[in-house]
């Protein structure tokens, strides 16, 4: 599936638009390895995205299992600054039809959802 981005599609987001600084986002951590940042579209209250800066399509094409390590040691970290290990959170990927931007990437979200 292709995200729509104004007048552009791509099977990939985050390499497309992100990395290349085209759509600017709200840094909230960045490691040599990784960027989280808040969702441009946030679906919940607080709603963060970890994503691999190496392009990697999706969980299945993931060959360095310490990058997944690391992904949790980032959401850790952001879980306890923000205080949701007492409220709630939820990290999901998407795979397979489920997954709109064919690049492997982590969802971090609390609260209810926007509407």
């Amino acid at each position: 599936m292709n995200k729509q981005v104004g007048t552009l599609k791509t099977s990939d987001f985050y390499c497309d638009f992100v990395f290349s600084g085209k759509v600017k986002v709200k840094k909230v951590k960045e490691t040599e390895n990784l960027l989280a940042f808040h969702h441009t579209k946030s679906g919940y209250e607080f709603h963060i995205v970890i994503v691999p800066k190496e392009h990697i399509a999706n969980l299945t094409d993931l060959k360095d299992m310490d990058l997944v390590k690391e992904v949790f040691e980032i959401a850790k970290e952001i879980v306890i600054k923000e205080g949701f290990d007492k409220t709630n959170y939820k990290i999901i990927t998407n795979g397979g039809n489920f997954q709109d931007s064919k690049h492997l990437h982590f969802h971090l979200v609390s609260g209810g959802k926007n509407e």
